[in-house]
């Protein structure tokens, strides 16, 4: 099964990469399932329901949060009629929705999508990520009743990352890590046949600090002073993810790359 995965969505232009480009990319990658995750579709602050909705009709198979998970209001009563729509496992146990889903490709193979955030340097003290993920992963095991295990961890810290993948090794098919929009180049499959890379990146325009409009940003680290709000840039998207591809049998990954496809980051790194 081949399963492409794509980062934080950032604002209108990650949007707009999402609906001009999707369906191209899918098929240019032969990919099986096409897993978003939706973090910062709407300003830069979690998914709107229609955002959301969007991305599903785009191609999307299934959306993963993050710690902004309910900054849309919409999406806590959404979040419950729409199963392709996972929140972090850890993220409050009064959370609406679902930190797991299980989605299935055309030929009727399945897999299983779940998602975690991370403690260190993160806003608050999330539960840990660790047991939350244990107890999933002991559930379904990959080449059981489902093919595949996507992880989608959600952290600040790349050792807290790292060390994710390396307890999902030989339990989940594809680790990989969102929240710092930044792609990291450290695509590799773990010894016990995960493959795992640190950060997918966003799917948003790089010409920007992390995806927000240079000038405020910039203001704040040059002054220490704010004067407006930050607000996504709008140019032309990076769309950044990764593709794997995995053994039905084992559901272990047997090849792992990075994508870029548009944008400023294509122009070096095309997919």
């Amino acid at each position: 099964m081949k399963i492409l995965f794509l980062g934080d969505v950032m604002g209108r232009a990650g949007r707009r990469a999402i609906t001009e480009r999707l369906a191209g990319l899918r098929a240019r990658l032969k990919a099986d399932l096409v897993i978003v995750n939706a973090e910062n579709a709407s300003g830069g602050r979690g998914a709107t329901a229609g955002h959301a909705q969007l991305l599903l009709e785009c191609g999307a198979d299934a959306l993963t949060l993050g710690d902004h998970a309910f900054d849309q209001k919409d999406m806590m009563a959404f979040i419950d009629r729409e199963p392709r729509i996972i929140r972090p496992l850890n993220f409050a146990k009064e959370a609406p929705g679902r930190g797991a889903t299980i989605v299935s490709d055309a030929r009727g193979r399945k897999a299983l999508i779940t998602q975690a955030l991370g403690q260190v340097f993160m806003s608050r003290p999330y539960d840990d990520p660790f047991s939350a993920l244990d107890a999933v992963l002991r559930a379904h095991p990959p080449g059981g009743m489902v093919q595949a295990v996507l992880v989608d961890i959600h952290a600040e810290a790349t050792s807290e990352k790292m060390a994710i993948g390396h307890f999902c090794d030989g339990r989940a098919s594809l680790v990989v890590g969102t929240h710092t929009h930044v792609p990291t180049g450290d695509a590799q499959v773990l010894p016990r046949g995960t493959a795992y890379l640190s950060d997918a990146g966003m799917c948003g325009d790089y010409d920007s600090v992390i995806g927000m409009d240079k000038a405020e940003p910039m203001r704040r680290f040059i002054t220490g002073m704010s004067r407006d709000r930050f607000t996504p840039a709008e140019g032309e998207a990076t769309i950044c993810g990764v593709l794997v591809q995995t053994d039905d049998r084992t559901g272990m990954a047997t090849a792992v790359e990075p994508v870029r496809d548009g944008g400023r980051l294509a122009q070096t790194h095309p997919a």
